[in-house]
């Protein structure tokens, strides 16, 4: 049975399907051993095995489309972990899905920027040709819609992306056309970035291996033209303007071809007996040009004091009770009892008694 009853993310925490919220597509494919060889693999590039889970996810997807109960239960074993660890960061996260999913992924902004330029009118239309709204996916498997909280390309609003790849400054017809086109089984152009593939194929990438056929398709992909248009015409203007930025304050013209070699005032001297660090950082408050300059690289200073409050989150167990708070102190607990307790419960309560450990007993008579 599910922890949550009625909910996805209830079964994808608990690993468990006896009960599924949904049935899984009769053409699920299985994790095979091949996708446990390619956990492995991914685990190997970190330190810490936990730290592959994230990659680990999008190999599941990659393979199922989304995040099964079964891809919880292989990464939990493969790491070391429960389900429920594993669920609650796939159920953090709207990258990883928790339903079956489409053949394309299409989100729409409709944050700020992009809802004022139409953002929010382009995913009514769509959801209305598509028959779904957020985090829904058409009858024929095609698309899953979903609006986006933000894509990092507000230069470019609005924006609509699929399986994660940019087609920019969409308006409601573009769009519609858009999702028309990925509807008959096509692939059209993103604005910029690689050519379009589908979801499983971009969390194949997602998950650190390759979703193109053979190293040239793959080098093509990295190559592919993009619309830089709106990030750049900024620059652009100030070139046909003859704009630029004014100088740093404090920094003079023949500075600034040196810029990347370190300045001489900043290199220990050796000859203030203090350690080589301490030189260096009294160097990089002295040659700062800036207040903001200074202070930081005064707070960077080795002999800076430690912020208020900050000695005892930073100490290594991480367990210490700070002064004050221990056990009894309060007055609360056991320990009060120990420490002052009688008078404070016989002021109260108890008139007639002492306490031991604790707790009020009754005196002994003679």
């Amino acid at each position: 049975m599910s922890a949550l009853p009625g909910s996805a993310e209830g079964t994808a925490v608990t690993g468990l399907d006896s009960s599924p919220v949904q049935a899984p597509p009769a053409d699920l494919p299985p994790l095979t051993e091949q996708a446990r060889l390619e956990a492995r693999e991914i685990i190997a590039r970190y330190p810490v095995p936990r730290s592959a889970l994230l990659p680990m996810l999008h190999l599941v997807q990659s393979y199922q489309g989304y995040v099964t109960p079964e891809g919880v239960a292989l990464c939990a074993e493969e790491l070391g972990l429960t389900k429920a660890e594993v669920g609650a960061v796939a159920t953090f996260y709207t990258m990883y899905k928790r339903r079956p999913t489409g053949r394309h992924l299409v989100s729409v902004c409709t944050n700020t920027l992009c809802a004022v330029l139409g953002g929010q009118r382009i995913f009514d239309a769509v959801a209305a040709d598509l028959g779904v709204h957020h985090d829904e996916t058409t009858d024929d498997g095609s698309i899953t819609l979903e609006h986006a909280e933000c894509l990092a390309a507000c230069d470019y609003a609005p924006v609509v992306t699929v399986d994660y790849e940019f087609y920019d400054q969409q308006d409601v017809d573009s769009a519609r056309q858009l999702v028309a086109a990925l509807r008959r089984g096509e692939k059209p152009a993103p604005t910029r970035g690689a050519p379009l593939t589908d979801f499983r194929g971009i969390s194949r990438q997602l998950a650190g291996f390759s979703q193109h056929a053979d190293d040239a398709a793959a080098r093509a992909a990295v190559d592919a033209v993009g619309e830089l248009g709106p990030t750049l015409i900024g620059l652009r203007l100030a070139e046909h303007r003859g704009q630029s930025a004014p100088a740093m304050p404090g920094r003079d013209a023949s500075a600034a071809g040196t810029a990347d070699a370190p300045a001489d005032a900043v290199r220990p001297s050796g000859r203030t007996g203090g350690s080589p660090d301490a030189e260096a950082a009294d160097a990089r408050v002295a040659a700062a040009d800036t207040p903001a300059e200074k202070s930081g690289a005064a707070q960077a200073h080795p002999d800076a004091p430690e912020p208020s409050g900050r000695e005892l989150a930073d100490q290594d167990d991480g367990t210490a009770t700070p002064a004050g708070t221990e056990p009894g102190t309060s007055g609360q607990g056991p320990a009060g009892g120990r420490s002052g307790g009688s008078r404070r419960v016989n002021e109260g309560r108890v008139t007639k008694g002492r306490i031991n450990e604790g707790k009020a007993t009754p005196k002994r008579k003679g």
